[in-house]
């Protein structure tokens, strides 16, 4: 994780400097600065970039023994359950039309967002509920 960090503080430095740059040779910083849309998104960009960066150094320092900080270490040291997933689900199919319906009524019909959100929410409520059965059966 310590070398997945250093690399995000890497991007996040870059992401900074090009924002920097950015801003000067677009104008932000004088007074009739009207560029309004990269300029925020290269400052969006260089904080998430920090901000994946600082999570992996946190995770990193709470986890020092984890094979992947071993150069030593065999594929096999982290063997083990790495979660239950579901092979035959539908929900993730309906999740994913009513979050691409939402992206496209925000660009074509507000109508559209509506129909959207009703099945991706059917879909989310599907897929987090569907081991559920009976008296909370797994």
């Amino acid at each position: 994780m310590r070398t997945t960090a250093l690399i995000f503080w890497i991007l996040a430095a870059f992401f900074l400097v090009v924002t920097i740059a950015y801003g000067i040779l677009t104008g932000v910083w004088s007074p009739l600065g009207i560029e309004t849309a990269g300029f925020p998104a290269f400052i969006m960009v260089s904080l998430l970039a920090a901000l994946i960066a600082t999570t992996l150094t946190w995770a990193s320092r709470r986890f020092p023994d984890r094979a992947e900080e071993n150069p030593e270490a065999e594929v096999s040291d982290e063997a083990g359950v790495q979660g239950s997933f579901s092979p035959y689900s539908w929900w993730p199919m309906w999740t994913s039309i009513g979050a691409g319906l939402c992206f496209l009524g925000i660009a074509a019909g507000w109508w559209i967002l509506a129909i959207g959100t009703i099945f991706a929410i059917v879909g989310l409520v599907g897929w987090v509920m569907e081991f559920s059965r009976g008296q909370h059966a797994h």
